[in-house]
């Protein structure tokens, strides 16, 4: 790793078979751990923070992140333990239906464990941490209630925070209510929130984009950008507000990690400087090639 302080995404990984013509494909998934290859890929130092077993395919997780120049540093290893695994069913139109199996999922201690403060320790020193509304419902209340301590912590030592709602109803059990009162305590500590206005609506009923914006500006949120799809994403800084439009619409072969692309493409624009309304073209520019390709990640060879 470099002396440059690390972005640290935060999250789980699980083992993907996804079938296709009646064959299976393995393949390892997690929306932020997309989100931190592709920031990788962007140059930054990264980290990633999970826990995995001790089993061939947490092996391969593990060499997936060494080839892609994440730090393994904060991920802790669990012997006897297996990863989650997700079966993925690709539909006509590139939208894939996923098939969970995570409930004895290692991922879900990460605040439980005796090496938890080694954890705060990298997250406190991060330069930004990145989680989402699936990290969290990952968590028991007790682990919850660390995490959201250390984010306080890291704020205070110049982190800053980035957030996607992503909410999967599945994974917070139907509990809607337990969702949004999480998904409320996180808001509170987040600098840059990402979410995607389906999930927005779906979990708070919000009406428009707009509407979004106004419920996570009221939680003190300072840089706001709403993704919508092939629709322009809504990008508010402050009193400003402006529809940044996808520059192309393609046809997606592939819809995975699409909004996972889109945030390593704003966080690593931003990070490099980048103003607000220039780092959401190059996010949807991020999104559009990854999406015209099977799987969540793009080969390397065609990204540029």
């Amino acid at each position: 790793m470099s002396a440059e302080k690390p972005v640290v995404c935060v999250g789980e990984v699980m083992i993907e078979l996804a079938r296709e013509d009646g064959r299976f494909s393995l393949a390892y998934s997690g929306d932020t751990f997309h989100t931190a290859i592709y920031l990788a890929r962007a140059a930054l130092p990264v980290s990633y923070a999970t826990v995995l077993g001790d089993d061939p395919y947490s092996e391969g997780v593990v060499a997936l992140t060494a080839a892609e120049g994440i730090g393994h540093d904060l991920i802790v290893r669990l012997p006897g333990r297996l990863p989650g695994l997700t079966l993925i069913d690709t539909g006509p139109s590139g939208e894939r239906r996923a098939f969970s199996w995570r409930n004895t999922a290692p991922a879900c201690e990460l605040f439980e464990l005796p090496e938890w403060p080694r954890i705060a320790e990298g997250l406190v020193g991060a330069r930004l941490i990145y989680f989402s509304g699936i990290t969290l419902s990952l968590y028991s209340n007790v682990g919850l209630g660390r995490f959201l301590a250390v984010l306080e912590m890291a704020r205070q030592h110049g982190a800053k925070i980035a957030f996607d709602g992503n909410f999967r109803p599945r994974g917070w059990k139907g509990d809607l209510a337990r969702a949004r009162a999480v998904s409320a305590e996180a808001l509170k500590r987040v600098d840059i929130a990402l979410p995607a206005y389906d999930d927005e609506a779906v979990l708070w009923g919000d009406p428009s984009p707009e509407a979004t914006v106004a419920r996570l500006q009221a939680f003190g949120i300072g840089e706001v950008v709403v993704k919508n799809g092939p629709n322009s994403a809504l990008v508010a800084v402050a009193k400003d507000q402006d529809h940044v439009p996808v520059p192309e619409v393609i046809e997606p072969v592939d819809t995975t990690a699409a909004g996972d692309s889109f945030n390593a493409g704003y966080l690593a624009a931003r990070l490099a400087g980048q103003p607000p309304l220039a780092a959401a073209t190059a996010a949807h520019r991020l999104a559009a090639q990854v999406i015209r390709h099977a799987g969540a990640l793009t080969p390397r060879a065609a990204m540029h």
